[in-house]
Protein backbone atom coordinates (compact mmCIF):
# COMPACT_ATOMS: atom_id res chain seq x y z
CA UNK A 1 0.00 0.00 0.00
CA UNK A 2 2.91 2.36 0.67
CA UNK A 3 3.94 1.91 -2.98
CA UNK A 4 0.67 3.47 -4.15
CA UNK A 5 1.07 6.47 -1.87
CA UNK A 6 4.55 7.25 -3.23
CA UNK A 7 3.55 7.31 -6.90
CA UNK A 8 3.44 10.72 -8.54
CA UNK A 9 0.86 9.60 -11.13
CA UNK A 10 -0.93 6.46 -12.30
CA UNK A 11 1.38 3.60 -13.23
CA UNK A 12 1.50 2.33 -16.80
CA UNK A 13 -1.08 -0.43 -17.15
CA UNK A 14 0.08 -3.75 -18.59
CA UNK A 15 -2.51 -3.37 -21.36
CA UNK A 16 -1.10 0.05 -22.27
CA UNK A 17 -4.49 1.75 -22.15
CA UNK A 18 -3.00 4.78 -20.38
CA UNK A 19 0.30 4.79 -22.33
CA UNK A 20 -0.14 8.15 -24.06
CA UNK A 21 -0.86 10.08 -20.87
CA UNK A 22 1.80 8.08 -19.01
CA UNK A 23 4.48 9.11 -21.54
CA UNK A 24 3.65 12.77 -21.05
CA UNK A 25 3.70 12.42 -17.25
CA UNK A 26 7.05 10.61 -17.28
CA UNK A 27 8.66 13.17 -19.58
CA UNK A 28 7.42 16.04 -17.41
CA UNK A 29 8.58 14.44 -14.17
CA UNK A 30 11.98 13.45 -15.56
CA UNK A 31 12.40 17.00 -16.88
CA UNK A 32 11.53 18.41 -13.46
CA UNK A 33 14.11 16.13 -11.85
CA UNK A 34 16.67 17.09 -14.54
CA UNK A 35 16.82 13.47 -15.72
CA UNK A 36 15.07 13.77 -19.09
CA UNK A 37 18.37 13.26 -20.93
CA UNK A 38 18.59 9.71 -19.53
CA UNK A 39 15.91 8.55 -21.99
CA UNK A 40 17.38 10.35 -25.01
CA UNK A 41 19.69 8.73 -27.56
CA UNK A 42 23.44 9.32 -27.15
CA UNK A 43 23.18 10.69 -23.63
CA UNK A 44 26.12 11.11 -21.32
CA UNK A 45 24.24 10.42 -18.10
CA UNK A 46 26.13 9.30 -15.04
CA UNK A 47 25.48 5.92 -13.45
CA UNK A 48 23.66 7.63 -10.57
CA UNK A 49 21.38 9.52 -12.96
CA UNK A 50 20.63 6.33 -14.90
CA UNK A 51 19.85 4.45 -11.71
CA UNK A 52 17.56 7.21 -10.44
CA UNK A 53 15.71 7.40 -13.76
CA UNK A 54 15.35 3.61 -13.95
CA UNK A 55 14.00 3.46 -10.41
CA UNK A 56 11.52 6.18 -11.33
CA UNK A 57 10.41 4.33 -14.48
CA UNK A 58 10.08 1.00 -12.70
CA UNK A 59 8.15 2.64 -9.88
CA UNK A 60 5.55 3.88 -12.37
CA UNK A 61 4.83 0.72 -14.37
CA UNK A 62 2.57 -2.23 -13.65
CA UNK A 63 4.08 -5.12 -11.68
CA UNK A 64 3.66 -7.43 -14.67
CA UNK A 65 5.77 -5.09 -16.80
CA UNK A 66 8.39 -4.87 -14.05
CA UNK A 67 8.82 -8.64 -14.11
CA UNK A 68 8.91 -8.73 -17.89
CA UNK A 69 11.70 -6.15 -18.05
CA UNK A 70 13.49 -7.33 -14.91
CA UNK A 71 16.91 -7.60 -16.56
CA UNK A 72 16.90 -4.11 -18.12
CA UNK A 73 19.45 -1.91 -16.37
CA UNK A 74 19.40 1.17 -18.60
CA UNK A 75 16.53 3.70 -18.56
CA UNK A 76 16.99 4.37 -22.29
CA UNK A 77 16.60 0.68 -23.08
CA UNK A 78 13.55 0.46 -20.78
CA UNK A 79 12.02 3.51 -22.47
CA UNK A 80 12.61 2.07 -25.95
CA UNK A 81 11.19 -1.33 -24.97
CA UNK A 82 8.00 0.26 -23.67
CA UNK A 83 7.83 2.51 -26.71
CA UNK A 84 8.18 -0.45 -29.07
CA UNK A 85 5.48 -2.32 -27.19
CA UNK A 86 2.86 0.45 -26.96
CA UNK A 87 3.63 3.06 -29.66
CA UNK A 88 1.18 1.43 -32.06
CA UNK A 89 -1.63 2.69 -29.82
CA UNK A 90 -1.39 6.10 -31.48
CA UNK A 91 -2.42 4.51 -34.76
CA UNK A 92 -5.37 2.85 -33.01
CA UNK A 93 -6.49 5.73 -30.80
CA UNK A 94 -6.24 8.62 -33.26
CA UNK A 95 -8.85 7.40 -35.78
CA UNK A 96 -11.28 6.62 -32.95
CA UNK A 97 -10.81 10.07 -31.41
CA UNK A 98 -11.24 11.79 -34.78
CA UNK A 99 -14.47 9.87 -35.27
CA UNK A 100 -15.68 10.79 -31.77
CA UNK A 101 -14.84 14.43 -32.49
CA UNK A 102 -16.81 14.45 -35.74
CA UNK A 103 -19.81 12.81 -34.01
CA UNK A 104 -19.80 15.14 -30.98
CA UNK A 105 -23.05 17.09 -30.75
CA UNK A 106 -24.13 19.34 -27.92
CA UNK A 107 -27.75 18.23 -28.17
CA UNK A 108 -26.79 14.63 -27.29
CA UNK A 109 -26.03 15.61 -23.68
CA UNK A 110 -28.37 16.43 -20.82
CA UNK A 111 -26.05 18.93 -19.16
CA UNK A 112 -23.25 21.23 -20.17
CA UNK A 113 -20.91 19.51 -17.71
CA UNK A 114 -21.47 16.12 -19.41
CA UNK A 115 -20.69 17.71 -22.77
CA UNK A 116 -17.57 19.42 -21.37
CA UNK A 117 -16.39 16.19 -19.80
CA UNK A 118 -16.73 14.29 -23.08
CA UNK A 119 -15.13 17.15 -24.99
CA UNK A 120 -12.09 17.29 -22.69
CA UNK A 121 -11.76 13.51 -22.81
CA UNK A 122 -11.61 13.60 -26.61
CA UNK A 123 -9.17 16.49 -26.63
CA UNK A 124 -6.83 14.84 -24.14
Amino acid sequence: MANIENQKFIALDISGKNYLSWVLDVKLHLSAKKLRHTIDEDNAASNEERATALIFLRHHIDDGLKYEYLTVENPLEQWQNLNDRFEHLKAVVLPKVLNDWSQLRFQDFKTVSEYNSTLFKIVS
